[in-house]
């Protein structure tokens, strides 16, 4: 599965770390934003949307399957929203 990121952005809250991050997925009709959260900025906890407007149920599905599965994809999608965290 071939991600393109959109956007991304992170900060720092009382509760840890909140961030989002923009994506489309090769093949699909709707881009997807995942909503990221982390008391200490390890270990993640997250939320698969479409980002506009509804699409395929088939396919958030297959996108939510291939986050869970595969933990270099997932890690690009925190990764691109940890670059965006000011210091």
């Amino acid at each position: 599965m071939k991600f393109n990121i959109l956007g991304a952005e992170m900060r720092r809250t009382d509760d840890g770390y909140v961030g989002s991050v923009r994506f489309e997925v090769e093949g699909h009709g709707h881009p997807y934003e995942a909503a990221l959260h982390s008391k200490d900025g390890t270990d993640w906890a997250y939320g698969l949307f479409f980002m506009n407007e509804s699409g395929s149920e088939r396919d958030i599905d297959q996108v939510e399957a291939y986050l869970e599965e595969n933990d270099e994809a997932f890690d690009l999608l925190v990764d691109a929203a940890w670059r965006t965290l000011k210091a």
